[in-house]
């Protein structure tokens, strides 16, 4: 059975940001740059007014019920199913390997490299293929965009990654959640774009949720937090008219990438996966016109470009 190159739970991690880097490198300011490295919504969802207790009181029982509920409608999570909020989905990443005794766990790749770090890290073998006690399935993928269905979720313990799944929740494995086993992620920076927030849910069977509660501690999630993510998850309205505007922009990026030479090989509605020559070549052209875009290890032709803003137009079709 082939086995990807270990983890070390040490090592720097390849991510998309880093903008920092960016402007030693290349020069300029946080203000000059347009930071398409990441799969984050440009345009966040409107933060609501909040009270002073939010801030300076420790977060209460009813806050945190009343976001728990606003999860469990909008996501349409099965009855039998609990649900978790966490500070952010990469606090849950990290402890969902001690759910089960270490065992080879298998994660198809590429894909989001935080799944596999943090099971090497807890003494579990990762592996591309084959039979194991445990399964990872980034749902919609990252970077190409793959959508997985039921059958795949084929191990006693089953992590779905839907970080990006609520620009398609239509495709949703939620449903899943009311088996043994199956632990669905979400994510509330990608689509709504607060990623500073941080902000996660883990949804599965009562007994898991509680397990995951315990390791988490009491008040994993702030006050400010409680209050956006229940705001955030009411309004329907907001989250509708996003996903009609994000299957927009991801058309435009398209025409114009691909205008230039590039070619379309997957991705969502808030990133694009595109297949050039010279990926670093392309990173590199970019970052001269103070655009950031990622690139990966192990491939030099794969380039994934989030979305501009709505002012950020110009300066990436001038960039290209």
């Amino acid at each position: 059975m082939p086995q990807l190159s270990k983890p070390e739970s040490h090592a720097p991690r390849d991510h998309g940001g880093g903008l920092d880097e960016a402007i030693a490198r290349f020069g300029g300011t946080r203000a000059n740059w347009l930071d398409l490295s990441t799969g984050i919504n440009p345009e966040p969802y409107p933060l609501p007014a909040l009270a002073e207790a939010d801030w300076t009181a420790l977060p209460d029982r009813a806050a945190q019920e009343a976001l728990v509920q606003a999860a469990r409608g909008f996501w349409r999570v099965p009855e039998g199913a609990g649900v978790l909020a966490a500070p952010g989905a990469s606090a849950l990443i990290a402890r969902l390997p001690a759910l089960a005794a270490p065992g080879r766990v298998r994660i198809d790749m590429p894909t989001y490299n935080e799944h596999a770090a943090g099971f090497a890290a807890q003494g579990w073998t990762v592996t591309g293929d084959g039979p194991a006690e445990a399964r990872v399935l980034v749902h919609p993928n990252n970077p190409d965009g793959r959508l997985w269905t039921a059958a795949d979720a084929d191990a006693p313990l089953t992590v779905i990654d839907e970080s990006f799944c609520d620009i398609c929740p239509d495709r949703s494995l939620v449903a899943l959640t009311a088996r043994p086993g199956v632990v669905i992620l979400k994510s509330f920076g990608k689509f709504w774009g607060l990623a500073g927030l941080r902000l996660g849910f883990a949804i599965a069977l009562p007994e898991t949720i509680a397990r995951l509660s315990q390791m988490l501690g009491p008040w994993p999630v702030s006050g400010p937090a409680l209050q956006v993510g229940a705001a955030a998850l009411r309004d329907i309205a907001w989250a509708e008219a996003t996903r009609a505007r994000l299957a927009r922009d991801a058309a435009r990026l398209d025409r114009l990438v691909t205008g230039r030479g590039a070619r379309l090989e997957g991705g969502t509605d808030l990133f694009r996966l595109y297949r050039v020559e010279d990926a670093a070549a392309w990173q590199d052209r970019l970052a001269r016109h103070q655009v950031w875009c990622r690139i990966f290890p192990y491939s030099e032709t794969l380039l994934r470009l989030g979305l501009p803003p709505a002012e950020g137009w110009d300066q990436l079709e001038t960039a290209l």
